[in-house]
């Protein structure tokens, strides 16, 4: 009698805790951000697998990693990308841009065309459409900056001093701000 207790108590036991660990894995996907659906990709070093490949698109010669690829129940692949800011009213133009190059590197890679992509501000999430429209957009952003590539000079395209002290080639820039 006593054993079949004690096998009872340990049953309930293993039964609460894989409850708790449950509920605790649903509450890491809500702070997430991320839509409901598999994760099948991550960049986001969480507690999820780790991916070191990079999504490629040769033709354009444009390379990404987004911090998640979530497959819906339907097949469509969601990209999801975290910052670590708050949320602005509305999610930045350069932000909208790194979404749209996720899109077009899951549909390249993976052969389905995302509808759209979630940017995930520390405590808000936007939902952006992947238009023709956008991918338009983001084209010409990267023949710009193709473009770019064999000018003499470049000038600096904003004038936000915190991007300038957060930059890469400061150091070499001769019109940093501050």
């Amino acid at each position: 009698m006593a054993i079949g207790v004690f096998s009872l108590a340990i049953g309930l036991l293993l039964l609460a805790l894989a409850l708790g660990l449950w509920l605790w894995s649903r509450n890491l996907e809500e702070e997430a951000g991320l839509p409901d659906g598999n994760v099948i990709y991550t960049d986001a070093g969480s507690t999820w697998f780790s991916n070191n490949d990079a999504l490629v698109s040769t033709h354009l010669r444009l390379t990404g990693k987004p911090d998640y690829l979530v497959e819906e129940s339907n097949g469509m692949i969601v990209p999801v990308e975290l910052k670590s800011s708050a949320a602005p009213a509305e999610p930045h133009e350069g932000h909208i841009l790194q979404l749209a190059a996720y899109c077009l590197l899951v549909e390249e890679n993976y052969g389905i065309r995302p509808t759209y992509g979630i940017i995930q501000y520390n405590d808000k999430s936007f939902a952006v459409d992947y238009t023709p429209e956008l991918e338009d957009d983001l084209l010409d952003l990267l023949a710009d900056m193709r473009a770019d590539l064999f000018a003499p000079d470049v000038d600096r395209d904003h004038n936000d001093w915190i991007r300038c002290t957060r930059c890469g080639v400061r150091g070499a820039c001769v019109q940093r701000l501050g």
